[in-house]
């Protein structure tokens, strides 16, 4: 008796939990890999759906939408200009095809200035943060307190003394290494400081696994960057002069782990119209983690009447119905028609971004996929690995810089798309992390990030099929292990 009433209530158990799930209406693969999670670990499956499942999804959805809601109910962003012509038709069908996915128009931008290193890109900053009048908004994945948060730190705080409004926000998670004795001077000068999606024991039935990857800076509504750059050492050479031996081992050990030298990455600067939308994207955040939306409009300066480049600002996130930036890159991926080249720190494609790169390869496109040769993390260089061979087969030529970690995000097809951003060659990025990409249409733009390149291909090692060939079995045992992983990374 008392087992079949085990067995009633095991079936009853799974049947609800099964049509709760199907009604999240899922990808079949994940909903499948829910329930038979449930059903053969009934109570551990249990706890992480509830805790990390795509209910508490919704409830995130849910807020920030209306965060969205209210920051552009009280934004007076007032009508674009008309941007200028382009020669390629497909310019027109991928600008509509992000509105059409939530996201704003193309817009003008008077300078588009394109940055390989941190250097120039930390100088460019500072430059802009401290010509700033009314405003500086910073948000970082990572903002580290080290010397090159130390150093915008000290910016900062100039400014927000010289009564501009100064305002910071941090991804709680890729900052946590942030203290309160580095934030105090800050709050002190006047700095709105800020973390997305905070981590604490009260709300650990958040999702703490959706993360505020973007990287923007704005000054005065009318200059801003974006791109891969943290604010962090990683970027920068070792501090020169004698340390201490335990120090010494400590440093080596570090730069052991994470590659030796700077990391190559990739900016953009912009000044015009198109930043109105970067400042968009920022206030989102902002009123997310704040409940403040800004209504001056010194925020949002009236559009521009001039400027040549042409500029689009997508956004992504899992409070969108529609991965804007994984469907905007699938289809300038799938019009292409001499060229694809993908700079990715992480490469772990989804079956749509995988199939496009491979079909393009098979038309007789040049599709190049440049990747770190490893990244600083094993398992996403062991799933990137798993798909080199069906890339290979396809014609798809692959390289594996040999320096140092290369960070950028970037695409080019053709002469026509170039996307700069924070968003990388995988699932995490088009589907969990919020993450934002300048669209920069026009050949000028291409054969800069093309240079750029071409450049790094010198530093980087062609992977081909005889060395694939010869990876022992183990390895590919970790390929295959890490790849089921690969919804995740």
């Amino acid at each position: 008796m008392l087992v079949t009433i085990l067995t009633i209530a095991q079936l009853v158990y799974v049947v609800g939990l099964a049509i709760w799930i199907l009604f999240e209406k899922r990808s079949p693969v994940a909903t499948l890999a829910w329930i038979l999670s449930l059903i053969a670990l009934p109570y551990v499956g249990f706890i992480v759906f509830f805790f990390l499942g795509p209910r508490r999804l919704g409830r995130k959805r849910l807020k920030h939408k209306r965060a969205r809601g209210q920051v552009t109910a009280s934004t007076p962003l007032g009508a674009s200009e008309p941007p200028p012509a382009q020669n390629d038709p497909r310019v027109e069908q991928l600008v509509h095809l992000a509105m059409k996915a939530g996201e704003p128009p193309a817009g003008r931008c008077d300078e588009v200035e394109i940055f390989h290193d941190a250097t120039s890109t930390f100088d460019a900053i500072e430059k802009a943060i401290r010509a700033a009048q009314h405003h500086v908004h910073v948000a970082y994945y990572i903002f580290d307190p080290r010397r090159t948060g130390s150093r915008f730190r000290e910016a900062l705080i100039e400014r927000a003394k010289a009564g501009v409004m100064v305002r910071v926000l941090v991804d709680d998670v890729g900052s946590s290494m942030i203290h309160d004795r580095f934030v105090r001077p800050m709050r002190e000068a006047g700095i709105k400081f800020a973390r997305f999606n905070e981590v604490t024991f009260a709300r650990i039935r958040s999702r703490i696994d959706f993360r505020m990857h973007r990287k923007i800076v704005v000054c005065d509504g009318n200059v801003g960057f974006t791109g891969g750059i943290n604010i962090a050492d990683d970027y920068l050479p070792p501090i020169p002069g004698p340390k201490r031996p335990a120090e010494a081992i400590r440093e080596r050990r570090k730069r052991v782990k994470r590659h030796i030298g700077p990391w190559r990455d990739t900016h953009v600067r912009l000044t015009g119209d198109a930043v109105r939308w970067l400042q968009l994207t920022f206030m989102d955040d902002w009123n997310f983690a704040t409940g403040f939306a800004a209504r001056e409009k010194e925020y949002f300066p009236p559009p521009a009447r001039s400027g040549s480049h042409l500029v689009q600002i997508v956004a992504s996130g899992p409070d969108r119905d529609v991965e804007a930036i994984q469907k905007l890159y699938f289809a300038a991926i799938t019009t292409s028609r001499e060229r694809v080249y993908v700079t990715t720190p992480y490469f772990v494609p989804d079956d749509a971004i995988l199939t496009a790169l491979v079909t393009a390869a098979m038309r007789g496109v040049d599709v190049r996929v440049l990747v770190p040769r490893r990244s600083d993390s094993l398992v996403v260089t062991a799933a990137a690995r798993s798909y080199y061979d069906a890339c290979l087969a396809a014609g798809v030529r692959l390289y594996e810089y040999q320096p140092t970690m290369i960070h950028a995000k970037t695409l080019l097809v053709d002469d026509f798309f170039a996307a700069v951003g924070t968003a990388n060659m995988d699932n995490r990025s088009f589907r969990l992390n919020f993450e934002v990409s300048a669209i920069l249409y026009g050949a000028e733009h291409t054969e800069t990030l093309a240079a750029q390149f071409r450049k790094d291909l010198h530093h980087a090692k062609e992977i081909k099929t005889p060395d694939r060939q010869n990876v022992p079995v183990r390895w590919r045992m970790a390929e295959a292990g890490a790849r089921i992983l690969s919804p995740l990374l």
